[in-house]
């Protein structure tokens, strides 16, 4: 299960509250995000996030950003998955696809190729969208760094105009259109406890739908 959206869209808090409500319902969970989440990618993750990357150009960013994500797969996700785990990732492929391929001008085909290389057939179950207007978020995000030392420094995609982030933000809708029965989409700008009720009953409603699947798909197979 993967979490997208622009800067500040509250995506890490959110995630940190359905976790708290999945364990207290009995369920394993283990979060996580990218660019980062296992060893290697965390090294890949302080290189883009710093800007060290940008001078090489977005072709060289969408490798590294590949890169950190197969490593992440192999490291943390699927084997969290083969154990019956429940993952929430912040940011996925989707990101990608939206910084590198929408707002970076990369080729469709191109984008297409490193999906294949770094994810294979590895898709999220559900993606929540969490949808903001994008100076709203840059606010909340300016906030948060006032207020955290680790995050004092905008990061090598906050920085960038806020017209770059509405596109973003279109583009992250953009993919919900077209992908209706993955993507759901919420409205970030309610309160957090809010969006934390709506989050947690989507996500209810999905592991119970998949459990009554699991359940038909071995009654049919008996």
């Amino acid at each position: 299960m993967t979490f997208e959206g622009g800067e500040g869209a509250g995506k890490s808090t959110q995630i940190r509250l359905l976790a708290e409500g999945l364990r207290a319902r009995g369920h394993t969970v283990v979060t996580t995000r990218e660019p980062g989440g296992s060893p290697g990618a965390e090294a890949l993750r302080h290189v883009l996030l710093s800007g060290a990357a940008e001078p090489f150009g977005v072709r060289m960013e969408a490798l590294l950003f590949a890169a950190a994500r197969a490593d992440h797969l192999d490291c943390v996700i699927r084997p969290a998955l083969s154990r019956g785990e429940i993952v929430l990732c912040d940011r996925f492929v989707d990101s990608s696809r939206v910084y590198q391929g929408v707002t970076g001008n990369l080729e469709p085909p191109l984008m297409a190729a490193l999906e294949r290389v770094s994810i294979g057939a590895t898709m999220p179950d559900v993606t929540l969208v969490l949808d903001l207007p994008a100076d709203v978020g840059l606010q909340r995000a300016r906030r948060r760094a006032g207020a955290s030392t680790e995050a004092a420094t905008p990061d090598r995609f906050e920085k960038e105009k806020l017209e770059i982030h509405e596109k973003r933000r279109q583009g992250f809708l953009d993919i919900a259109a077209r992908e209706p029965e993955r993507c759901r989409v919420l409205d970030a700008s309610f309160d957090v406890d809010h969006i934390a009720r709506d989050i947690l009953s989507e996500v209810t409603l999905v592991i119970a739908r998949q459990a009554g699947g699991d359940r038909d798909g071995q009654a049919a197979r008996s």
